[in-house]
């Protein structure tokens, strides 16, 4: 049903057993170790662009929150008109929330991928998602691009005397697969190879989380739901690779140690050049601010001398009007001397000493 995914991944790992197993031999645990480690490699790489994407959506996602709280308070009691506001603002920003999710949605199916082909190199299994073949019938029938010699030369490989398909919860009829190759491993060598594993999984699990979190920007690690999701990639995920990997082959093991470095380094590079960029813009910015700035030595204009300046002309404009139009004869009356003041409005003569008589009374 899934076979879509299965022989893609089938042949991205018979690809790289061929390289290692030429260096050091087809059944070597090494050469089935590092297929499976280049694998993951491998789709890492072809997933970086998309990475990429979603690093910049998440750091988009963090910058638009204020304005997402505001159409949320906004539009609390309207709800198609809060989902119609959403899709606009991001629609406005170029924002995709689908970038977001997009390499882990394509990682799950090819996580599930692998642990099928790999469980598939041992069919003897009654369980989930086994036929329960006889130990002679598994190692001589294919197993999708890998011929019957690709299966029996899986089940020779060990990795300090594990093979890389066992597990520590695998039941006893499971491991009588490697009896004709290599023997019957113990789950003690199993659990010595499986353990260090999980636990190196589980911490960088941590330390990939640690790292996303302290990237956050503070609006957005007080959202509720980012709380939350923080502690489940803090605590839960890596409680669940101690919880789960013994339930897990020592290849699948290898694809979660692999994958995590891989995203610690990726993450450093791509939010390292990401950091350059800002700095560029930053640079930028600053530099056509000092291109409009005065050059050293020039004098400075000082704008608002010249606007007061322009405004003392204005008046000086008004006061010429008013001194030749008609309506303000102030300057005019003081110029005529007394002889304007001399006749009421009646047209009777005022005395001329009446000033001084009052002021002879006041004395």
């Amino acid at each position: 049903m899934l076979d879509f995914i299965y022989y893609p991944v089938s042949w991205i790992l018979w690809f790289w057993h061929r390289v290692f197993g030429f260096a050091f031999g087809a059944d070597n645990g090494l050469s089935w170790a590092l297929a499976v480690v280049f694998l993951v490699f491998t789709l890492r790489l072809v997933l970086y662009w998309p990475f990429v994407r979603q690093v910049r959506t998440t750091k988009q996602m963090q910058e638009l929150q204020p304005q997402i709280k505001e159409l949320q308070k906004k539009y609390k009691n309207d709800r198609q008109k809060m989902a119609t506001e959403m899709q606009k603002l991001q629609k406005d920003h170029g924002f995709n929330p689908l970038m977001g999710c997009l390499p882990i949605l394509v990682q799950v199916p090819v996580f599930l991928g692998l642990f099928h082909v790999l469980r598939s190199f041992n069919r003897t299994g009654h369980g989930f998602g086994q036929i329960g073949m006889d130990p002679y019938t598994n190692a001589h029938t294919p197993n999708y691009v890998f011929n019957a010699d690709d299966v029996q030369s899986f089940l020779s490989a060990r990795i300090f005397g594990a093979p890389i398909s066992a597990f520590i919860t695998a039941p006893a009829d499971e491991l009588l697969a490697f009896a004709d190759y290599g023997g019957v491993p113990s789950k003690v060598s199993i659990a010595a190879v499986a353990i260090p594993l999980m636990i190196i999984a589980a911490i960088a699990t941590h330390f990939n989380a640690r790292a996303s979190v302290a990237r956050q920007s503070t609006e957005a690690a007080a959202n509720p739901q980012a709380a939350l999701m923080n502690k489940l990639a803090l605590w839960v995920f890596p409680f669940g690779v101690l919880v789960g990997g013994p339930f897990l082959p020592i290849a699948i093991l290898l694809y979660w140690v692999s994958n995590n470095i891989w995203t610690y380094g990726q993450q450093h590079l791509v939010f390292g050049r990401m950091a350059k960029e800002e700095e560029a813009k930053r640079q930028a910015k600053l530099e056509k601010q000092s291109q409009n700035a005065p050059k050293p030595g020039a004098k400075p204009v000082d704008t608002t001398k010249k606007k007061a300046g322009g405004d003392a002309d204005a008046v000086d404009d008004a006061g010429a009007l008013e001194t030749n139009g008609s309506a303000p004869d102030k300057p005019a009356a003081k110029s005529g001397g007394k002889q304007s003041n001399q006749r009421r409005s009646s047209g009777q003569k005022r005395p001329g000493n009446r000033g001084r008589a009052n002021q002879k009374r006041r004395r």
